[in-house]
């Protein structure tokens, strides 16, 4: 077994954070260290009013924090904010030459290692390299500082410039084949909707269980693990409702609190899967203590990403583990447990019925030999009646339709 680097926690509680928020904030990091396969030794908080302007903490919970350092042999030091480049360098002078990392570094690290598709491993080279840009510059000053200039300076800084050179004309490379992903991905949008298929996407925090739904429902596999950020390329399929209607679902990216920006702006044209959705299945773990800030970040990131106004059903999953009465934070939902067949039946059936509540009703007669528009109503429409008139061979069929569907105009004449 591959061993775990052993890891100490750092975060600060700063007056804007609730207690509740920076205990949830602070479990997470855990989470996070131990899928990027840290162990955690020690974790170290501390109040403040502000971040130390060097050291990020105080200089006794630093000295505090060397002292664990060496008596546990940690490897890592992970701070729960974001660091500046001068404190991420004082921070590892002052505890012995350790490493240190922050929330930001941590994540990228994590879906630097589950980028599969070519897309995802540009996304994240790029957000990567995005986030090392501006953590070069003060570093030439700190190598003449600790040369004393002479015989480092030059070389030092020579050797930082030709590195931001590089990554700039990195940045600018990825940037330009990604145009090229990005608009191949809009053009199997455009066609997407130029051939009316309604997409739904299911979004929700990291690990909500949004990939064990995803499998069940399309047959498929993506990687379903109990782990955060299992899921990092997006994955479409075609799935039928009992009805007959057909849709694609799309599954996504996980959501987390404190996000960092720059990958929120790398992965966009992931998360624009939901952006261009139909219908958004909001997937919840309705056990973890903390799902009703889950369900508030994935909504802040909804609004961020414009997609606040798609039609939403929430899915409170993992109802196996719930001991107490759950009572639902949004409505329209359903609570499941995506283990059991019997729930993607009601599944199923709840989604029908949350479409229809904002669908048109039709009510038409289609003679018989007009069997294509019978196969169209059938695919792009949920029925609820569908019977035979022998005396005049005409299909009374009754449903509900998308109010914009071509077909919809069709029907009204």
């Amino acid at each position: 077994m591959e061993e775990r680097e052993h890891v100490l926690l750092a975060a600060c509680h700063f007056p804007n954070q609730d207690d509740e928020h920076f205990h949830s904030s602070l479990d997470e990091l855990r989470a996070l260290t131990e899928t990027a396969g840290g162990e955690v030794m020690k974790v170290v908080t501390q109040k403040r009013p502000r971040a130390h302007p060097a050291l990020y903490m105080g200089e006794g919970k630093v000295h505090e924090m060397l002292e664990e350092v060496e008596a546990r042999d940690i490897e890592l030091v992970i701070f729960n904010g974001e660091l500046s480049p001068s404190q991420m360098r004082n921070l590892s002078n002052e505890l012995g030459g350790i490493r240190v990392i922050d929330r930001t570094q941590l994540i990228l690290d994590i879906f630097a290692g589950r980028a599969e598709t070519k897309e995802g491993k540009l996304q994240v080279e790029l957000a990567q390299l995005q986030y090392l840009l501006p953590r070069l510059s003060g570093q030439g000053a700190f190598l003449s500082r600790q040369g004393g200039g002479i015989g480092t300076r030059g070389p030092g800084e020579t050797k930082l410039e030709s590195d931001r050179r590089h990554i700039q004309r990195r940045i600018t490379d990825i940037k330009r084949r990604f145009e090229t992903v990005v608009s191949q991905r809009d053009q199997y949008r455009k066609r997407r909707k130029e051939n009316n298929v309604f997409q739904i996407a299911v979004v929700g925090y990291t690990n909500a269980g949004k990939s064990t739904l995803f499998n069940h429902l399309t047959n498929s596999k993506s990687l379903q693990e109990d782990q955060l950020f299992a899921t990092l390329d997006p994955l479409t399929r075609q799935i039928q409702l009992p009805s007959g209607f057909e849709a694609l679902l799309s599954d996504t990216v996980g959501f987390i609190q404190d996000l960092p920006t720059t990958l929120v702006a790398a992965f966009r044209s992931t998360l624009e899967e939901v952006t261009e959705a139909d219908f958004i299945l909001h997937m919840v773990d309705a056990s973890h203590p903390d799902h009703v800030q889950h369900e508030k970040t994935v909504q802040k990131l909804l609004g961020d990403l414009e997609a606040d106004h798609v039609p939403q059903l929430t899915v409170y999953n993992k109802k196996d583990l719930l001991s107490a009465e759950f009572m639902p934070l949004n409505i329209p939902s359903i609570t499941i447990s995506a283990l059991d067949p019997i729930d993607y039946k009601r599944l199923f059936e709840k989604i029908e019925t949350v479409l229809k509540e904002g669908w048109e009703p039709y009510d038409v007669s289609v003679p018989a030999y007009e069997a294509q528009l019978l196969h169209r109503l059938e695919r792009h429409t949920i029925r609820t009646l569908q019977e035979f008139n022998e005396e005049d061979e005409t299909f009374r069929v009754e449903g509900y339709i998308k109010h914009d569907h071509p077909l919809a105009h069709q029907l009204k004449k």
